[in-house]
Order: C-alpha cells, then sequence, then structure tokens
C-alpha cells in the first residue's frame, strides 16, 4: 500500500454561497477568516458568446430559476464516513455497530444508524490544469478514469480543471466517455488557484450532487499560489458545509520546486485530506498514480457510514471536534473528518413567481 497523502480537481458555475459565521476551527487552523467573504465561483463556459456591445454576458448560476430556499433548524443526523485500518494498514471489514464508539467533544453519542454496504457515491475530479502539468496529464486522466470505472454504476461525477480559474469542463453524469472529454480539455496555463477550485468544487457537490457520499479527488503538482482564500478558510468552509471527504494526490517529484515549496505543498494536501477524514498521496513518479487511484477506489467502497443526533442543539456555535473509535482483533485506526460546524440544513423550496 503506497504512503497516504492528498488530491485535486475543477469547473462549472457561479456561487454565491458566503464564507459566513464566528465559530473557531479546530486547534490546527485557529484562524478567523475577514467576514462575508464570498466562496469562489466555477466558471461554466470557457468560450462565452459575447453580446453585440462586446461585453460577456453574466455567467450561468448553478441553481435553477424559479428556487429559492428554506432554513430548517431541526436537529440534524451527523453522517461520518469512516475508514477502518488495522495495524498492518489493511481495511477492515465486517465490523458491527456496537463495535463503534463515537465522541462529540468527548462526550459519547448514541449511534442511530449504520451502514457497511457500498453505497453510490457523487464525486468532483478536481485537476491542476497549469502549464506544468502539460505533460502528466495523459497518465493522470488515465487513472482518474480507471478509478471511476472501477466504482459503483450510480455513481455520478463531474469534472473540474483549474488553473488560475475553475472550469466545469462536465457536468454530472455516470458517462465514462463524457468524463474523458471533460477531462480531456487541457489548456495548461496560468497559476493554481487550489483552494479556491477545492471551495467552488465542495460547494457545487453539497448543493447539486444526489447520492448519499461525496467525494472530492484533487490531484496537483504544486502549491496554492492564486487563489483568494487561505488553506485555513478552505478546511472551515468544507468543515462548515459537513462537506466532502477530500483525497489528495501530489505529484510533487521533479525538480520543478524547491525542498521548501514541496515541504509546504505536502503540508497542505495532508491537512485537506486529514481534516476531512481522507487521504493524501505523494507517489514517486507518475507510474504510481494507477495504482493510487485504485486504492482510493477500495477505500470509498470499504467505509461505514454511522449517524448519530448530537447531543448539543443546533443553536450552540462552535466547531465539533469528533472522534470515533472501534474494537476488533488488534488494534484499529479509524479515519473520518476531525469535527463539523453545526449549520441549519438548506433544503431547496420553489418560490411563486411574482404578480
Amino acid at each position: 500500500m503506497l504512503e497516504p497523502v492528498s488530491m485535486r480537481l475543477c469547473r462549472p458555475a457561479l456561487l454565491a454561497l458566503l464564507l459566513a459565521g464566528t465559530a473557531t476551527l479546530a486547534p490546527a487552523q485557529q484562524t478567523t477568516p475577514p467576514a462575508q467573504l464570498p466562496a469562489p465561483s466555477l466558471i461554466v463556459d470557457r468560450d462565452p458568446v459575447r453580446s453585440p456591445d462586446g461585453e460577456p454576458p453574466a455567467p450561468p448560476v448553478l441553481r435553477k430559476e424559479g428556487e429559492g430556499y428554506v432554513l430548517h433548524t431541526d436537529v440534524e443526523e451527523v453522517a461520518l464516513n469512516c475508514t477502518v485500518l488495522d495495524d498492518h494498514n489493511r481495511l477492515v471489514p465486517g465490523l458491527k455497530k456496537e463495535e463503534f464508539q463515537v465522541l462529540e467533544d468527548g462526550v459519547r453519542q448514541t449511534l442511530i444508524s449504520f451502514q457497511h454496504t457500498d453505497l453510490p457515491v457523487s464525486i468532483a475530479l478536481v485537476v491542476d490544469n497549469s502549464g506544468s502539468m502539460s505533460r502528466k496529464r495523459p497518465s493522470v486522466n488515465k487513472s482518474a478514469l480507471d478509478l471511476i470505472e472501477a466504482s459503483n454504476p450510480q455513481d455520478e461525477a463531474f469534472v473540474v480543471n483549474f488553473s488560475d480559474e475553475a472550469f466545469i469542463d462536465q457536468d454530472f453524469t455516470s458517462d465514462v466517455s463524457k468524463l474523458r472529454e471533460g477531462l480531456g480539455h487541457i489548456e495548461a496555463r496560468g497559476g493554481t488557484a487550489l483552494y479556491d477550485a477545492v471551495v467552488a468544487s465542495a460547494d457545487k457537490l453539497v448543493a447539486d450532487g444526489k447520492r448519499p457520499k461525496q467525494v472530492l479527488i484533487l490531484i496537483t503538482d504544486g502549491e496554492d499560489n492564486a487563489s483568494t482564500l487561505s488553506l485555513e478558510q478552505t478546511i472551515r468552509r468544507v468543515q462548515q458545509l459537513s462537506g466532502p471527504v477530500i483525497y489528495t494526490i501530489g505529484l510533487l517529484f521533479g525538480d520543478e520546486m524547491s525542498r521548501s515549496e514541496v515541504k509546504h505543498a505536502r503540508q497542505a494536501l495532508e491537512m485537506l485530506s486529514t481534516e476531512t477524514g481522507g487521504m493524501a498521496f505523494f507517489p514517486k513518479s507518475i507510474e504510481q498514480v494507477d495504482q493510487i487511484a485504485a486504492e482510493v477506489a477500495r477505500d470509498i467502497r470499504s467505509q461505514y457510514t454511522l449517524g448519530y443526533h448530537s447531543t448539543k442543539p443546533t443553536t450552540e456555535p462552535g466547531f465539533r471536534r469528533v472522534e470515533v473509535t472501534a474494537k476488533g482483533q488488534g488494534k484499529l485506526t479509524v479515519r473520518t473528518r476531525t469535527g463539523y460546524f453545526p449549520v441549519a440544513r438548506v433544503a431547496k423550496k420553489p418560490v411563486a413567481a411574482e404578480k
């Protein structure tokens, strides 16, 4: 098994969600972002048709016209996707509900749901499209498609290619040929707005994904140098969304980066994955990416899904730190997201047309 580490990808639509809230991050990220910082957008059309006066039209939004929202303040079920490993770093199947324990801020929680089945997944394939990736993309694209083909036929995925901007080159689909075409849209250029691409893709997953599990796979060969958001703000946003598990693949081999740049990029990708319950991978060559993609697919397919109602009211603000343990033969390690921010869920509700 290769050493875990992290991943990236990105493309369509304008998101107008705000990074609101005043709750603090987990201890590792005690940074307060600026108030009312808008989330980055995914761009739908690379070559928009211009109006007669030469100005491009406003980009379309992700949500359909005529839709509105109503906030639910009911206590929501907290869902945790958990990977269980033995002391040899092997996946552990066959555990039962009573063999798990969940603590939220040190208080034991009562599990109300438990699953260990191959649930369909909504996947964001977020791939670095900066200039340094041009020679690596053919192998990366093949590995990403292999991962999709090894998945549940009911999975859905979308493709985001990003450099200093994030483009959605294929919206949600289960059609591998369409995903291949989206991944094939390579215009290697510009900088690396990694954090912005992750936030925009996570927002789209939560807003439009139809499957019970959500995964973001990020593939990059460098560190962020063009985002409006910081690493801490990016992790906070995903935690606020109770968002996707992030798997990162850092193609940090070669001599394009200094040792300090490689170290910084690696730490960022590891944190993105660790804080959301995913894994980070750092292959030593492009040939290892195929093996990593297969491992990510196995990990996604083998997770336990635990659900509970928090003993705290949703009106109580602040980051909720979560710890999950499991009992079995030998010492077991459970990997899941480190916690979440309690937020009122947003439900879609038709808006009556104005008279």
